[in-house]
């Protein structure tokens, strides 16, 4: 399995990411090169999209779920993977502190062939967030994160799926929103889940934008080009 380098497995049910390994993932799996996912941040968080990927590898595929985020996981935080599933599941540190809430029903696929294919469509769906989905919609509403701190929170994300005999299935962007409520945004990517030339589910991902100020084109040009600068000396 493609996810076994991004995570170590310590007993059944016990797993950790290394700062190393959801570096990686973040940069070559879903082109996310957001500074806290880079090894020796000061504030290292596990990305959400990786968490997301290892919960679906050892749960399978329904026709419905849906992923809350509760918390950031650290570099080397020891994961608790529940060993039974009745459709309701809480990933919770060695203390008990919860990060991921799991929500998934209707018939269930555990075809590892199909699991990769959807988890690599989603990730490099979610890689597109910033700039290509995030800035014109900012932009559209005129308002923009602080970008000294810029503080944007991957809050949830939820798929409805009419099959399971597919393959390959890929992600459209379908529509994007925002609303704003004061200094706070909740950002929304509807998705399109495409096999086959069919659409065979659709989707949302909701991410939370603190901070808002007034948006400047020449502000948010220099976090784009930072951004660029990365993805472009990054050395694989």
């Amino acid at each position: 399995m493609f996810l076994d380098a991004f995570h170590t497995q310590h007993t059944d049910n016990t797993i950790s990411v290394s700062a190393e390994q959801g570096s990686t993932f973040a940069k070559e799996i879903a082109g996310d090169f957001n500074p806290i996912h880079n090894v020796g941040a000061k504030r290292f968080v596990v990305p959400g999209d990786l968490l997301f990927a290892l919960v679906l590898n050892r749960y399978g595929l329904s026709k419905s779920m849906s992923v809350r985020f509760s918390g950031m996981v650290g570099a080397d935080r020891t994961l608790v993977l529940p060993e039974v599933d009745k459709g309701t599941i809480d990933i919770v540190d060695a203390e008990g502190k919860a990060y991921l809430h799991l929500e998934h029903s209707g018939e269930t696929s555990h075809d590892a062939a199909l699991i990769e294919d959807l988890t690599r469509s989603y990730v490099a769906f979610s890689g597109q967030n910033f700039p290509f989905i995030m800035v014109p919609l900012l932009e559209k509403h005129q308002v923009m994160f602080n970008p000294r701190r810029p503080l944007v929170i991957y809050e949830s994300m939820a798929f409805e799926l009419t099959d399971l005999d597919i393959s390959q299935p890929s992600l459209e962007l379908a529509n994007t929103s925002l609303i704003v409520n004061g200094k706070r945004g909740d950002a929304l990517f509807e998705f399109n889940i495409v096999a086959g030339g069919q659409r065979v589910g659709t989707g949302i991902k909701k991410l939370i934008v603190s901070g808002l100020q007034p948006f400047d084109a020449e502000l948010m040009d220099g976090v784009i080009a930072e951004f660029d600068h990365l993805r472009a000396n990054y050395a694989r």
